[in-house]
């Protein structure tokens, strides 16, 4: 117990590990934790887990897979058959094959998902608080207090290594003295509308869209079944001085599929689209998730890169529990894991984005005719990749040496 003149008694609750943050990356590190053997406590600043969801909803079949996680239909609400790319001219290029691309498989319904990713923890072993808010942290002995808040009352809760999986900006690894802050250039804002009456041409298929439409990003309609989807997209801001919302109404207001959609759900939010952040743990303290920058940049997706790093976190934590060193030089091990499986990946991808986000329309236009007689091999990113250096001069003298 701890005293405090204004409240009385704070209760400290003792840990091995504390999650901050019950997102998909949060969740998946406490259930490897837990697993792993160590004492987890996970904590969600939100009274329902999953709401309000902050993303287009769609991973790969192969990312659940190598995470170990079956598709359930209650949260895979819809498989995707293809994709389809349309260019500021209406161009689009057709892709249905089998699809590899990074968010594409599965479109969740992540109000579900992140609770049954919860689950999958608590089931493990890890003790879930919800509607709890980290309110401060300081450095105390072996480890860190943070201090919490729920339902208006405060507690203390010490735990020997802390997780960061509080989303983009993140607060608690600034606490803990990593750098997690995004620049302004490298962070989209994202908005979205859940709509129902979407008059897509093929209804199994993702549509991405380019151009001037969304500056710095691209619009998108993920399909959810019947006439529902998902249809939002992302600008950076500091391309422009209209809002992504207008942005939006814009989109929908032109878009032949949406023109008598009606929305149900809107959805904003920020995302880090500049890469892994540099240092992403130090003493008894790991970040993982959109908080560490474990984010697609060309894609903006990153639940699945997201879960992974969260995987690597929760064994770390779990294994520097059981050897008792809970030191920065341990703990790097999860930052040498994570730029194993996804360093170089990423850092290509943001080049591409960069470039792609020099093009004009008219030069946007040009690559959807130029693919017009492209046969693609496979659908993933470096395949499309390959093939726009192919058809593209720019591209080649830009990215050619990438790939």
């Amino acid at each position: 117990m701890i005293m405090d003149n204004k409240i009385g008694l704070i209760v400290m609750i003792e840990t091995d590990v504390l999650v901050i943050g019950a997102g998909p990356a949060g969740s998946t590190a406490a259930k490897h934790a837990a697993l792993g053997g160590a004492k987890v406590i996970l904590v969600e600043k939100k009274s329902e887990i999953g709401a309000p969801k902050r993303c287009a909803e769609g991973v790969s079949k192969e990312g659940l897979k190598l995470l170990g996680i079956e598709p359930d239909p209650r949260w895979a609400v819809k498989e995707i058959d293809g994709i389809r790319l349309v260019a500021p001219n209406g161009t689009d290029v057709w892709l249905n094959d089998e699809i590899k691309l990074p968010e594409a498989g599965y479109i969740l319904e992540r109000k579900v998902f992140d609770k049954f990713m919860a689950m999958d923890a608590g089931r493990a072993g890890a003790d879930i608080k919800i509607k709890t808010l980290a309110k401060g942290m300081r450095k105390e002995g072996s480890g860190y207090v943070v201090t919490c808040e729920t339902m208006g009352e405060l507690f203390e809760i010490k735990a020997k290594i802390i997780i960061a999986a509080d989303g983009p900006e993140s607060h608690v690894g600034r606490w803990a003295g990593i750098k997690t802050g995004t620049k302004a250039k490298n962070m989209e804002s994202g908005v979205q509308f859940e709509m129902c009456n979407v008059e897509m041409e093929d209804p199994d298929v993702l549509e991405f869209y380019f151009g001037s439409l969304a500056p710095g990003g691209y619009a998108w309609i993920f399909p959810k079944g019947n006439d529902i989807a998902n249809v939002g997209l992302a600008v950076i801001a500091t391309e422009t001085d209209k809002t992504a919302y207008q942005y939006l109404l814009d989109f929908v207001d032109n878009c032949p599929a949406t023109k008598n959609a009606k929305a149900v759900e809107l959805n904003i939010g920020g995302d880090p689209v500049g890469g892994m952040i540099k240092q992403m743990s130090d003493d008894n303290v790991l970040v993982v998730g959109d908080a560490a920058g474990q984010v697609n940049p060309l894609t903006g997706g990153g639940i699945i890169s997201g879960m992974t790093c969260g995987m690597f976190a929760g064994k770390v934590a779990a294994e520097a529990i059981t050897e008792k060193d809970y030191s920065a030089k341990r703990l790097s091990a999860y930052d040498k894991k994570c730029q194993e499986e996804l360093g170089s990946k990423l850092n290509k991808y943001l080049k591409v984005k960069d470039y792609l986000s020099s093009l004009s329309d008219s030069e946007l236009d040009s690559i959807a005719d130029a693919f017009q007689n492209v046969e693609f091999e496979e659908i993933s990113t470096t395949e499309l990749i390959k093939k726009l250096i192919k058809v593209s001069p720019k591209a080649l003298l830009k990215l050619g040496k990438l790939f």
